[in-house]
């Protein structure tokens, strides 16, 4: 899943603004340096917490031929978490009736999905089911 980033040089550094993700910023000393920043800084802002009704916005597909951006690829295991997050919201389900349609046991597992996770090929699997929108391929860019 990777996000745009427009760089900005300034006299003695760089920043950088998520083109996707308003409000998501870092700076650097260097461009080298920047671009590490511009990851840590996505995943950081990816990480929203469990109360929240936030949906973030999933890449700009059509940015990825704008040459003067910085891709940045958001942590895998962040990436499942906001795929699927966005895809329950987005269907108006709540996580527990997620997690009965993904046939889990309790919410509670279903929950951790949702949080920084690193899900079996067969959750996954069942992911997709449930929710044919969800790009996995977004997972492996």
């Amino acid at each position: 899943m990777n996000y745009h980033f427009r760089v900005h040089k300034e006299n003695k550094g760089y920043w950088a603004e998520c083109c996707e993700l308003r409000g998501c910023v870092t700076q650097a000393d260097s461009p080298e340096e920047l671009r590490a920043a511009c990851g840590e800084a996505l995943n950081l802002y990816l990480e929203e917490p469990d109360n929240s009704g936030i949906i973030f916005p999933l890449p700009d597909e059509g940015l990825n031929r704008n040459r003067k951006l910085l891709q940045v690829k958001a942590a895998p295991e962040i990436a499942v978490a906001v795929l699927l997050r966005n895809f329950r919201l987005k269907a108006k389900m709540t996580q527990k009736q997620a997690a009965e349609m993904l046939g889990m046991k309790n919410i509670y597992s279903y929950q951790r999905l949702e949080r920084k996770s690193n899900p079996t090929l067969n959750i996954l699997d069942k992911i997709h089911a449930v929710f044919p929108g969800v790009k996995l391929d977004y997972l492996f860019q």
